[in-house]
């Protein structure tokens, strides 16, 4: 009977480890969660559905550094034409995010909106980063990288 004891206990306490394991990395993924729904200009999480804007970092023979987006034709996955130093259009009062993508393999980029705190770290070839930010002011303001000054462009929140 004393064997059966030792293996119950020892079952109890592999079960508690077990929970106590699951437990700290349900704790961890909530917390990864949490601070991914709190915008840059913000210190709270911010509930909905942002929207999204893709751009992309290039070296253009025409026009040197410049940011792109890129669009679709015909609602296809098939790349259609690219813009060069889009405009970036955001309802007022609601969540933007950027998705940046560097595609150029000769220098590091970055993008950057003052006024709403976007700012985002140096990005590598084919590195990407994604900021969110509350639009919570009406105006054009300007995006920017601090590597290359003349890559700018418009968000413009009505």
């Amino acid at each position: 009977m004393s064997k059966q004891r030792r293996t119950s206990r020892r079952m109890s306490n592999k079960k508690i480890l077990a929970i106590i394991g699951f437990t700290l990395v349900s704790a961890a993924i909530g917390y990864a969660v949490f601070n991914s729904m709190i915008p840059t200009n913000r210190s709270f999480p911010v509930l909905g559905v942002p929207e999204n804007t893709y751009l992309v970092t290039k070296h253009d023979s025409q026009n040197g550094y410049v940011f792109a987006s890129k669009g679709t034709t015909s609602g296809k996955k098939s790349m259609g034409s690219m813009h060069i130093m889009p405009e970036i259009h955001v309802t007022q009062d609601q969540l933007g995010s950027i998705h940046m993508i560097n595609e150029d393999t000769d220098s590091k980029h970055n993008l950057n909106i003052d006024e709403f705190n976007v700012h985002t770290k140096d990005l590598n070839y084919f590195e990407t980063q994604t900021v969110t930010f509350v639009a919570d002011k009406e105006g054009s303001f300007r995006y920017y990288c601090t590597i290359h000054p003349e890559m700018n462009g418009r968000l413009i929140v009505q």
